[in-house]
């Protein structure tokens, strides 16, 4: 090692790089559902995403927390959800 040899053999380095290749091609698309939220709605997801809570989202955004509730409401009703984890 201390020879600066490669510590896979060229070929699974080469497959090692193809396939990372594709993956990154790849790439999974988002759901069709995120294309019907309003603005607001995904920046309120992103929000979510973060782990802040309703009263944080409410600060950030300079809005009632009972807005942050709807709007919380709608992106789950649009995309299916259940729940914040599973925003």
């Amino acid at each position: 090692m201390a020879r600066g040899d490669s510590l896979l053999a060229p070929q699974v380095t080469g497959r090692l790089i193809r396939e990372f290749s594709k993956q990154r091609r790849s790439r999974p698309q988002a759901p069709a559902e995120l294309a019907t939220l309003t603005a607001r709605e995904t920046e309120v997801l992103v929000l979510i995403a973060g782990g802040l809570s309703n009263s944080e989202i409410a600060r950030r955004l300079v809005v009632s927390e009972h807005t942050v509730k709807t709007h919380v409401a709608r992106v789950f009703t649009k995309l299916g959800l259940r729940d914040r984890a599973q925003a």
